[in-house]
C-alpha cells in the first residue's frame, strides 16, 4: 500500500468537483485518486472493461458512419470483395 503525501491529503479535503488526479513524472500518465467505496461501487455497475470484440468495432464503425453521413457500409465492402 503506497501512503498519500501531503499534497496528496490536502487535495482530497478540499470541495473539488472531480476527484484528484496523479502524475507520473516518469511517464507522465495521468492516474484518478478515489475511495476504495467510489471504485467498488463503479466496478459494480457491470463496467466491461475487456478487449472490443470485432462485431463490436464493427458495429461501431458503422454507427459512427452513418452519423457522419456515409452511405451503408455493406456497400462498400461488397465493392472491396469485387475483383
Amino acid at each position: 500500500m503506497i501512503e498519500l503525501t501531503e499534497q496528496q491529503v490536502k487535495a482530497l479535503e478540499s470541495q473539488q468537483a472531480t476527484p484528484p488526479r496523479i502524475v507520473d513524472p516518469r511517464t507522465k500518465e495521468t492516474f484518478v485518486l478515489l475511495r476504495a467505496d467510489e471504485y467498488e461501487r463503479l466496478k459494480e455497475d457491470e463496467y466491461d472493461d475487456s478487449p472490443w470484440t470485432r462485431d463490436e468495432l464493427q458495429a461501431l464503425a458503422r454507427e459512427t458512419g452513418k452519423e457522419a453521413g456515409w452511405e451503408e457500409m455493406d456497400e462498400y465492402d461488397e465493392a472491396a470483395e469485387k475483383p
